[in-house]
């Protein structure tokens, strides 16, 4: 392998030209592989990550470990590790809101990692700032609570969101601002340009004046690539949006750790991401990349400590500090912060479209062969939502199982069983209420009832009492996610899986976990920060 050196240490480059190794268990048998290798022959162009899966992650396969929850979580690759033992070890950090030697050798490593942020998504320190978060989530909260709400502009949402960014509508509602929802088509689930249009072109600026820079319609806010069903949605929307006289808020989290996201050439006002998607390591560090003119017009609701230019109390003034760090409350993970350059340098010596061709390569086989999966008796196997090939998707599949008869299989069932066959995959609805509210059909009607006057009804403790009331058999579907160290193998494991487990077979669902809240079976399910 070749070198790279950071200023946080040395991340070692895959090296290019590394024979495929031969795929396992179907594959093995001749189930697969002769096929597959037929349909995405350039497969073998990848080949590289074979070898880094290896080297990098030996931790996969010396436990027989198949994980296929990427848009969980990414994984952390051992030389990210080693750099930051290093790092650790080799001198003293400190809070870096001081001028002591401490602390500004955390404040140089910070500032390293934003230029390094910069420099990935290809943007200008003059035009986006780069506001580390604990998360997405956290993200989305910052433009959230100081968006100008209060001047009652519209709050534009794609029905297709994670609930870190559906959760805006309560500081739109809050400040009396309208909430509208872009619906979609239940067929593949995505959202047509031409709702949007219809969606961008409501309450126009009145006596047909320019939009501005200054005096905004509101804010569209949407997934680059859907979180539940891998739909990609056109980046192409920013640019109308804005032309329009909207902001946009553009989650990328989904998106960024399979694709390129190119801020030179489309440029949202606002675009959230959480690093551990990306790389794995480190978690509970996010970021909103956000411009500077759109910053500047952002009014926080308080202050904190490491946001201010000043305070006082006998004053009773205070006022933000003239830089992103207005908005990064108290002291920033300083120990962990430069990991993000480590693991940005990480992606680059990879390649993220070699990463974004392994992963399309390995989606499109997984949805073939999911669709052909059949009972004995000529039943699908299979309930795939979303797109149904690899077009404009990332490679995140939804589905269900289904019993010979049809009946869906519930998904505790399957978090069991895969879980059981070291397989991680991800079960329920994602907290991403609006896909799985359309993939299953139902209606306002039907999730808030006719006769309800409070909701959910105070007589509905648990979330399997709400299920049975609204008459749905199950509380979610299940996700398949494939991401950099994915291979092969790993799918050829998993749909092995599911014949061996659900071909023919009427699932086991007895002693099954409670549902106890939103989308949680047991201990495991929907985190996304």
């Amino acid at each position: 392998m070749t070198t790279q050196s950071t200023a946080t240490g040395t991340i070692r480059r895959p090296p290019a030209g590394l024979a495929l190794r031969a795929p396992a268990v179907r594959i093995a048998k001749g189930h697969a592989g002769s096929g597959f290798l037929a349909a995405y022959p350039d497969y073998v162009t990848t080949a590289r990550l074979d070898e880094l899966r290896a080297a990098e992650y030996p931790y996969l396969d010396s436990r027989g470990h198949v994980y296929l929850d990427y848009a969980g979580a990414g994984l952390a690759a051992d030389a990210q590790l080693r750099v930051h033992a290093g790092r650790m070890r080799g001198r003293c950090f400190g809070n870096p809101h001081s001028e002591n030697p401490a602390s500004r050798a955390s404040t140089v490593l910070i500032e390293q990692a934003r230029d390094a942020v910069l420099r990935y998504f290809n943007a200008s320190a003059d035009e986006y700032a780069v506001i580390f978060t604990p998360n997405a989530t956290g993200a989305c909260r910052l433009v959230g609570e100081a968006y100008p709400f209060w001047h009652q502009p519209r709050l534009v949402l794609t029905a297709d969101n994670h609930n870190a960014v559906h959760g805006l509508r309560e500081f739109a509602r809050s400040h009396g601002a309208a909430v509208s929802y872009v619906r979609f088509s239940p067929a593949d689930l995505r959202v047509t340009d031409t709702d949007i249009s219809a969606a961008l072109g409501r309450g126009a600026l009145q006596h047909g004046e320019s939009p501005g820079r200054n005096r905004r319609r509101g804010l569209f806010a949407y997934p680059a690539q859907s979180n539940f069903s891998g739909v990609q949605h056109p980046l192409a929307w920013v640019d109308q949006a804005q032309a329009a006289g909207w902001d946009v808020l553009l989650d990328a989290a989904a998106f960024v750790p399979t694709s390129r996201l190119d801020l030179g050439a489309v440029k949202p006002e606002f675009v959230t991401l959480s690093w551990y998607k990306m790389f794995g390591y480190p978690t509970g560090i996010g970021c909103l990349l956000a411009r500077r003119d759109a910053l500047a017009r952002l009014r926080r609701p308080w202050f904190s400590g490491g946001t201010v230019w000043g305070a006082s109390v006998q004053g009773g003034f205070h006022r933000l500090a003239d830089d992103e760090t207005a908005f990064e409350d108290g002291t920033v993970n300083f120990l962990s912060i430069p990991d993000v350059t480590n693991g940005l340098a990480w992606i680059s010596g990879i390649g993220i479209d070699l990463i974004h061709r392994r992963v399309g390569y390995l989606t499109g086989w997984l949805l073939g062969c999911l669709a052909r999966l059949k009972h004995g008796n000529g039943a699908p196997l299979v309930r795939l939502y979303g797109p149904a090939d690899g077009e404009a998707r990332g490679g995140t599949v939804a589905f269900n199982f289904l019993d010979p008869n049809g009946a869906l299989v519930d998904e505790r069932a399957v978090a069991r069983d895969a879980g059981a066959a070291g397989i991680s995959v991800r079960t329920g609805c994602f907290c991403n209420p609006g896909a799985w509210e359309q993939a299953f059909g139902l209606t306002g009607q039907v999730v808030r009832g006719t006769r309800w006057r409070a909701f959910p009804p105070p007589n509905v403790p648990t979330v399997d009492d709400y299920l049975k009331l609204i008459g749905l058999p199950i509380g979610g579907a299940v996700r398949v996610s494939l991401g950099l160290a994915s291979d092969i193998r790993d799918v050829e494991r998993f749909l092995d899986f599911a014949e061996r487990t659900y071909r023919d077979q009427e699932p086991d669902g007895h002693e099954l976990p409670p549902r106890l809240r939103c989308l949680r079976a047991g201990a495991r399910v929907c985190f996304r920060s």
